[in-house]
């Protein structure tokens, strides 16, 4: 998500191939009544004495055995809520860390735009959520009004990703790039890179004698793809492999499809603190652990999204 203050500009949250079978309509009644509570989930841990990186971590954290890890839980499929507990892309990457620094990544719900907000408070350690590495997130600013509104985080490059433009199957209003949503109705998500985008294509639309385009925007995305299925907007923008997967699994791949190319394609971030240099740089020697042993790519196999591998994983690599 991409949020303007924060998968995936500097809200924006950018959170690849299409994947698995698992509908998006079960999703939508799951997530889309914007349930915001609380919701551990194990991301997977091993003891500290037997993990190759347990001393990286801090002292409180690896004695806690646990990592807090802030999400919005409502984007399949980097993350989403089965059976009561989260799965997707980052539940695995973080279950797959946690065997390396010997803690467990307990994942607790929340909504996108408040995420940074929650981590400056202390609330969590870390953030994962298909969060795009941003400069304007690294140095905390608005991307909107250009303004400082925060000590800004760090972030722990892991994938990469660009924002699609996901329209109802059949293109029946012939959408073919952003300049086609000028005077038209977008739905998407609060927040969001996706939010970034569509304002910066509205401005152009007026600046180019066109009509600027009406923002719907919602907590989640699923409520965004509801008013794009019902008809009440043209398309919605999210992150590529979110609309890769709604295409395929929403109504058995009747309700969506994708057009155009990918749109600002960059990288997603573990956030953390600026205050915790050494919780950044443990995770960072995990992700590098496991994209060296192979973790990291059997993980993007599964979800069929490893268009978006990354080789190698930096720190603050965003733009």
């Amino acid at each position: 998500m991409t949020a303007s203050s924060t998968r995936r500009t500097s809200t924006s949250r950018s959170r690849i191939a299409a994947v698995g079978a698992i509908a998006v309509a079960g999703t939508l009644i799951l997530t889309g009544c914007g349930d915001q509570t609380d919701k551990g989930s194990d991301g997977g841990s091993s003891s500290t004495s037997s993990a190759p990186l347990s001393s990286k971590l801090p002292d409180d954290i690896r004695k806690a055995g646990v990592i807090k890890v802030g999400s919005d839980i409502a984007y399949p499929p980097v993350e989403y809520m089965e059976n009561g507990k989260a799965v997707g892309v980052d539940p695995d990457i973080a279950d797959a860390l946690g065997k390396q620094l010997g803690v467990k990544f307990e994942f607790q719900n929340g909504k996108f735009d408040q995420l940074i907000v929650g981590l400056q408070a202390n609330r969590f350690n870390a953030i994962m959520s298909a969060m795009n590495d941003t400069k304007a997130r690294q140095d905390g600013v608005d991307s909107d009004t250009g303004n400082k509104v925060g000590n800004g985080v760090d972030f722990v490059d892991y994938f990469t990703a660009g924002t699609s433009i996901l329209v109802q199957k059949g293109n029946p209003k012939g959408i073919k790039s952003l300049d086609d949503l000028c005077g038209q109705v977008v739905a998407l998500q609060k927040g969001t890179t996706s939010e970034g985008i569509a304002k910066a294509q509205s401005t152009k639309c007026t600046k180019d004698g066109k009509k600027a385009i009406t923002l719907q925007t919602f907590d989640t995305d699923p409520e965004a793809l509801l008013r794009l299925k019902q008809g009440a907007s043209v398309a919605d923008l999210n992150d590529f492999p979110v609309a890769a997967y709604n295409a395929k699994t929403s109504g058995s791949g009747k309700d969506f499809e994708v057009v155009g190319e990918q749109i600002e394609a960059g990288p997603y971030g573990i956030a953390v603190s600026k205050e915790n240099t050494q919780l950044r740089d443990a995770i960072q020697a995990a992700v590098a652990a496991i994209i060296k042993n192979g973790d990291y790519q059997k993980i993007l196999e599964k979800w069929n999204v490893t268009q978006g591998a990354v080789t190698e994983s930096k720190i603050n690599g965003g733009s």
